[in-house]
């Protein structure tokens, strides 16, 4: 198992556990994630990962060399992070160490992000021939507004923990953002249920954006790699 899930109180804490690979994702972890995302029984879930190194790394280089346009027609992690980001639950994510591509993603698809010190934002898919299409495009202007997404986007440039909470992409910079990301959620817990519920679904409704475009847009990029 990729993904290791347990109950801290009324929380669910989601661990990536990958470690040997920077926590990089494959199809068969964002099954994992999918289905535990499905099975959260609480109000509240932080998504974490093993060591110090890194938050997630994205996806798995080796198995994106086999991808197909149809694959990001279909596109896993953008389902995967969509569902995630929709859930009734507010999510948390503690982001210890780097963030890049997908992980990146993954973080920006939960509701509140707690950095490390040692933590590191970077979407470098266009320097790869790609774009951020696990909801990258899509949700990181409505946090960080246009001009300053496009710069990450566009140009590729990394965010250090502190430029990311004066960005306000993060909530705090902890030097355990695990605990603190438990004790937000401990706080969020005691709230009513249906309030959060209901809050979460009118403030997603304004950060909707067109994750078919990305999608489409991906599907492109693919079928010209694989000519080229």
């Amino acid at each position: 198992m990729s993904l290791h899930c347990s109950k801290v109180g009324e929380i669910t804490v989601m661990e990536l556990a990958r470690p040997e690979k920077a926590h990089a994702y494959t199809p068969e972890l964002l099954i994992e994630l999918d289905a535990a995302v499905g099975a959260v029984d609480t109000s509240v879930v932080v998504v974490a990962s093993s060591g110090e190194r890194a938050f997630c790394a994205g996806a798995d280089l080796e198995r994106m060399k086999l991808a197909a346009p149809e694959d990001a027609l279909d596109l896993l992690a953008q389902r995967v992070f969509d569902r995630l980001a929709r859930a009734p639950f507010v999510s948390i994510a503690a982001v210890q160490g780097a963030a890049v591509g997908g992980g990146f993603e993954l973080a920006l698809a939960c509701d509140v992000r707690i950095a490390g010190p040692r933590a590191r934002f970077w979407l470098p898919e266009t320097g790869l021939g790609l774009i951020p299409a696990a909801g990258g495009c899509s949700r990181l202007p409505g946090l960080v507004g246009q001009a300053r997404a496009r710069e990450v986007i566009l140009a590729g440039r990394q965010l250090s923990a502190e430029e990311a909470l004066s960005w306000g992409l993060v909530s705090e910079v902890s030097v355990d953002p695990r605990a603190a990301a438990l004790a937000l959620g401990a706080e969020v817990a005691k709230r009513d249920p249906v309030a959060l519920r209901l809050a979460k679904a009118v403030l997603d409704a304004q950060l909707d954006g067109s994750l078919q475009q990305e999608r489409v847009a991906e599907a492109l990029l693919y079928a010209r790699k694989r000519g080229s």
